[in-house]
């Protein structure tokens, strides 16, 4: 059965228990909601989690698990002279997949009987026959990968049924136990809150594992990578120039040099035009303006990052080169071309505003009123109430969203790739290309790249650095969050 199906099923189990178990705590108390130690609905939640919670974990648990059993019992099918390494290796298991996924499609649409399916060989014309049902294969498929993809595809539909058969098992075996023991006295009510408090710290850790497998994975790939390149070259080198035939330059430094110009120049844009349009949509403007001027505001957050970067192409840079260009406004040929560190900044500052202007707004209105009536009370203007009242009290959280605003800014691709090009230079004039950590990442793990090399580790290591000069920046910013919150506790 198909995980979908069998996840559906366990839903349908589960809710006949929750009508099971409530109908039978109500027919055991005679009807009397006063007799139950629990409502009636704990009960009913009690024996619809038993069903769910076991079967949809075994069914998760399988899975994970059992693509990575069959993979490495088939895996010996393949000749060990037919590989160099695990990369190579893993290459050759897709193939093997995508083999066995399209021999299950002929068999499931009747172009091929399971029999038939099962004694194919080399020889047979398998990628005509998986063309036409869709599956693209980009060689022919030898002997050894049709033998791999047989044996896989028996395996996994061999696993599919027990996995059906475990999984239902789980889910009847819990329902029939917890039914067997609602009943009036029992504490249904400590069962469910139990497992509710279960599965909320298990959504906390897991967010938490994320987080930590992120860190590992790119540690081990990094580490992976300075044992190839030396890490004094990648620090401080000043040229980027990788080349996967061999003999690659990669310095970061023209990288981050980028990133960061371009986040300043964007931060330059988006900082004061945010917090100003928060002082004003929270101190100054009516019910009415606000009430239609910070929707409007907070559209610019749902624009996706593409739409910004083809702006930055086909209206902000081609408008720059008429200002700076050689026959622009101004005379004074700056700007070669419409791809630039200012086109992307400008059009990356206009994306962050509502970053900036919603939280800011949010932020200062948490203000206490007590503060702003006092300030006043002593005489202050209104304007000096904003300046010397609430714009300190609202300062740890105003770092705070700038500092959101920034790791937005030190993350974005799409409007980089469009606006900024592809240039990796240390140079000061923002009307020249420049390229950031982030574009050089996607550019390194696109096409065909030799996981094993330095040229496409190299993408783990600039993600790394990034990682940890984002990190350092959280730090500061909350060590000045904490300066200033003792002030005003």
């Amino acid at each position: 059965m198909p995980a979908l199906w069998l996840f559906i099923t366990v839903l349908v189990l589960g809710l006949a228990g929750f009508i099971l178990g409530r109908a039978r705590v109500m027919k055991d108390a005679d009807g009397d909601i006063r007799k139950l130690h629990s409502l009636p609905n704990y009960y009913g939640s009690n024996v619809m989690l038993s069903a769910i919670i076991p079967s949809l974990g075994l069914l998760v648990l399988w899975l994970i698990v059992q693509p990575m059993i069959i993979q490495a019992n088939v895996a010996s099918h393949i000749p060990t002279e037919n590989y160099a390494d695990s990369g190579a290796l893993n290459l050759l298991m897709s193939d093997v997949r995508r083999v066995a996924d399209g021999l299950d499609i002929a068999v499931s649409q009747g172009a091929l009987t399971p029999h038939a399916a099962q004694n194919l060989t080399g020889t047979d014309d398998v990628r005509g026959i998986l063309g036409r049902l869709g599956v693209a294969l980009g060689t022919d498929v030898e002997d050894d990968i049709l033998t791999a993809a047989q044996e896989y595809r028996i395996k996994s539909n061999i696993g599919g049924w027990i996995m059906t058969v475990a999984v239902i098992a789980a889910a009847i075996l819990g329902f029939a136990m917890a039914l067997k023991v609602t009943n009036k006295d029992h504490r249904a009510r400590n069962s469910v809150e139990k497992v509710v408090l279960a599965l909320l710290i298990g959504a906390a850790s897991l967010a938490v594992l994320t987080t930590v497998g992120i860190v590992f994975s790119l540690i081990f790939n990094t580490i992976e990578f300075f044992k190839l390149y030396p890490a004094a070259d990648f620090f401080f080198g000043t040229t980027w120039a990788p080349s996967f035939g061999g003999g690659s330059e990669l310095g970061i430094l023209p990288l981050f040099w980028g990133t960061f110009y371009i986040s300043i120049i964007s931060l330059l844009v988006a900082v004061p035009i945010g917090l100003f349009a928060a002082v004003y949509l929270s101190e100054y403007a009516g019910p009415k303006t606000r009430g239609i001027a910070k929707p409007l505001l907070e559209v610019l957050a749902g624009i996706p990052t593409i739409v910004y970067g083809l702006f930055a192409l086909l209206t902000v840079g081609p408008l720059l080169v008429g200002m700076f260009g050689k026959d622009g406004s101004f005379g004074v040929n700056w700007m070669q071309g419409g791809s630039a560190v200012i086109t992307a900044g400008l059009v990356m500052g206009v994306m962050l505003i509502p970053f900036i202007s919603s939280l800011s707004d949010d932020i200062i209105n948490s203000v206490p009123q007590s503060m702003r009536d006092g300030s006043l009370g002593l005489g202050a203007t209104k304007s000096e109430t904003i300046k010397q009242v609430i714009l300190p009290a609202a300062l740890p959280g105003i770092v705070g969203a700038i500092l959101l605003a920034a790791s937005r800014a030190i993350g974005e691709t799409m409007i980089v790739v469009l606006g900024a090009g592809a240039a990796a230079r240390l140079s000061m004039n923002p009307f020249e290309a420049m390229t950031t950590v982030t574009t050089r990442i996607v550019s390194q793990l696109t096409g065909d790249a030799d996981f094993s090399s330095p040229e496409a580790l190299v993408a783990f290591a600039l993600g790394m650095t990034l990682f940890v000069i984002t990190l350092c920046l959280n730090i500061v910013a909350l060590v000045i969050v904490r300066k200033y919150r003792e002030q005003y506790d």
